[in-house]
């Protein structure tokens, strides 16, 4: 967002003959004036803390690199809708020979903006109707009231949020919100009224840590009377209290087609610091993608996670346990229909992992070729994985071989679709090569949408 424009070079650069032109890390600067136009909200206080190191530049090289800095750190407020950058000679009886003026052109948001929009997710389509209030006190504070409606699920969240200034770029978010969702492939519907607060900042470049406390009620009723006795037992009211870690580092050129790059998260949830729920959770999630032979991407990702009671409880409830399966999951299966069942109806376990191998290549159509290939692509794909109650000891060949006992496999043919970046889309053939009593199977075709996929 934005450019950077110069008026015209310096003196010195201008009296230089065609053979003397110098790199601009060898051209003296100074920075005489900064202004900011089209500011009216922002406090001054905001607009001198980012202009510090930029007054102390040396080179021309270094004003232009510390005007972007100054203009990155002003994005970071999310208060503006572009800012550029324009470097003209300074003017006037007080400006130095070698002097700069830095003007900042901002067009700042307006108060109250809004849109509704289509989030996808879960292989289910939701209509998000969003307001957003940013930099309420000119500072860059922020309320958003976000208000989410699907065929399967509703909820709203309310966020206020303050960023500060800093290489590591934090923030900190407090948040109250509430869904309800129709988890009809285990025949329960799970109402979910909560609040938190959230710490978010970068250790270093691309790599995103957030630290996230949450309250949270749940109330979990059966869908129909038939539902199982083993989903029943789990139906009524509990309280959770967590605090959660999670860390991303995303070094995709794509979130949803990627060709090269690779991306990791770490997730954490500790509960049990009130209420009546109580358990340890970990899941981990690596992707790599390396073209080659040209157009060819191979992708691998593995994923995995465990989750372990503590306290008084004696198991991991329902909406807390993992679940596996799906068009974007593992393929060539129902949603969810991996793992444990009660009467056609999945009730998740406490530990699984699973894993993926992609061939993406262009389409053959090649006057489009160019255009077409950001968007779309074939993918041939082979998914196996496993998902169980497993009891681990503390023999590591042994815990080994239950994690690769009655394994799951799957391949196929498809094509994908990138959604504007915001969202995937998956039309594929897939084929079971091996399931287990209890797993809903889907040979034939299989279609998908969502952002998170194996």
């Amino acid at each position: 967002m934005g450019v950077v424009h110069a008026k015209s070079a310096p003196p010195q650069m201008r009296n230089l003959n065609q053979e003397e032109w110098k790199p601009l890390d060898e051209v003296s600067a100074r920075v005489d004036k900064i202004h900011f136009d089209g500011v009216t909200k922002t406090k001054d206080d905001v607009l001198l803390n980012v202009v510090g190191e930029l007054l102390q530049a040396r080179t021309v090289h270094d004003v232009v690199l510390k005007a972007h800095g100054v203009r990155q750190q002003l994005e970071m407020l999310q208060a503006f809708k572009s800012v550029d950058i324009i470097l003209d000679t300074s003017k006037g009886p007080d400006s130095s020979p070698d002097g700069l003026e830095v003007i900042f052109n901002i067009k700042e948001r307006s108060r109250v903006d809004g849109n509704i929009s289509v989030l996808a997710g879960n292989n289910e389509g939701s209509l998000l109707f969003r307001l957003f209030a940013p930099n309420i006190f000119g500072r860059g504070e922020s309320l958003g009231v976000d208000y989410q409606y699907g065929k399967k699920s509703a909820g709203f969240n309310v966020t206020t949020s303050k960023p500060f200034l800093n290489w590591a770029k934090p923030r900190l978010n407090q948040f109250v919100f509430g869904q309800t969702i129709d988890n009809v492939w285990s025949d329960f519907q799970e109402k979910v009224r909560g609040l938190g607060a959230e710490f978010s900042f970068e250790s270093s470049p691309l790599v995103q840590h957030t630290l996230r406390w949450e309250g949270v009620w749940r109330n979990i009723r059966c869908l129909s009377p038939t539902t199982p006795f083993e989903i029943r037992e789990e139906a009524g009211h509990s309280v959770k209290s967590s605090i959660k870690h999670i860390l991303c580092m995303d070094q995709r050129d794509d979130p949803c087609l990627p060709t090269q790059g690779s991306y990791f998260r770490l997730y954490q949830e500790y509960a049990g610091l009130g209420g009546n729920v109580g358990f340890l959770k970990h899941e981990i999630q690596y992707q790599i993608n390396k073209c080659i032979f040209g157009d060819l991407v191979l992708q691998a990702t593995l994923m995995g996670g465990l989750v372990r009671t503590i306290g008084e409880d004696s198991n991991v409830r329902i909406n807390d346990r993992f679940f596996l399966g799906g068009p974007l999951n593992l393929r060539g299966f129902g949603i969810n229909g991996v793992g444990p069942h009660a009467q056609e109806c999945s009730i998740g376990a406490e530990a699984y992992w699973a894993g993926a191998l992609h061939a993406y290549a262009p389409l053959p159509f090649r006057p489009l070729r160019q255009s077409l290939d950001k968007i779309c692509r074939t993918h041939f794909f082979i998914n196996t994985g496993n998902i169980g109650n497993f009891a681990f000891t503390d023999d590591y060949h042994h815990n080994t071989m239950v994690l690769l006992s009655q394994l799951r496999w799957s391949c196929g043919v498809g094509l994908v679709f990138n959604l504007a970046s915001i969202a995937r889309f998956e039309l594929n053939y897939c084929l079971p090569l091996s399931s287990h009593p209890g797993d809903r199977a889907k040979e034939g075709l299989q279609f998908g949408v969502g952002v998170n996929f194996l």
